[in-house]
């Protein structure tokens, strides 16, 4: 129930960049839950030279501004700026299902965690299903859990506690694993969410996975640094 004049219970926090074409679906799939539960919806711009900030405010939904186009900092912006006891980061070409919040909620509860994924499916090209099946099966199963940042449910005192998301490479991998060292998350078995491989449609999987481990060398590196 997105309501106003209503403390949220749950902030989405949408970092965006030129994303005037997928954006709409992803604002119209969380106007579409069925819940009762009052949440609010927080787009954070890195500087979009298309139509982005537009749509969001004909949505409807608070826009905020960030300098650079880098993930980390515009979901810290949202999250600095949130209202709700939790924390629901999405990014602009991810849609969530009708029962996302309701099912998220029920999950952290029953499970006694203060950070939580979903499972998800990765839509575009038959690559994406390696994609899907590394989020879905491998990272709930590391020693430090991933919640990847298109998909990351928090609780705010906590996501506070730890430092939130930082201005490096691969931040939800930083992020997750400073939570995990002080606070307990798990994968909800639910398939919730529904994100796009246009990176993999972009770049094939085998860059996209240089890609991601050469971001994940920049990450440690900054840390030592």
């Amino acid at each position: 129930m997105k309501d106003d004049a209503t403390t949220p219970t749950v902030s989405f926090v949408i970092p965006t960049y030129n994303e005037r074409t997928t954006l709409p679906a992803t604002l119209r799939s969380i106007d579409a839950l069925t819940t009762t539960i009052p949440y609010e919806v927080l787009v954070v711009d890195g500087g979009s030279t298309d139509a982005t900030r537009a749509v969001a405010q004909k949505h409807g939904v608070t826009v905020y501004h960030c300098d650079g186009t880098d993930v980390g900092p515009s979901r810290h912006i949202g999250a600095t700026h949130a209202a709700g006891e939790w924390l629901a980061f999405i990014d602009a070409d991810t849609t969530v299902s009708p029962t996302y919040l309701d099912t998220m909620l029920e999950f952290v509860t029953a499970a006694s965690v203060e950070g939580a994924t979903s499972r998800c499916r990765v839509v575009g090209c038959r690559r994406a299903k390696i994609a899907e099946w590394t989020v879905n099966h491998l990272f709930p199963r590391l020693s430090k859990p991933i919640l990847p940042g298109f998909n990351c449910f928090v609780a705010t005192a906590a996501y506070f506690a730890v430092g939130g998301f930082s201005d490096v490479p691969n931040e939800d991998v930083g992020f997750s694993h400073r939570l995990s060292e002080d606070y307990r998350t798990a994968a909800c078995p639910t398939v919730l969410v529904e994100t796009s491989a246009r990176r993999i449609e972009s770049l094939g999987l085998t860059r996209t996975l240089m890609y991601y481990s050469i971001r994940e060398w920049q990450r440690k590196i900054s840390l030592s640094s």
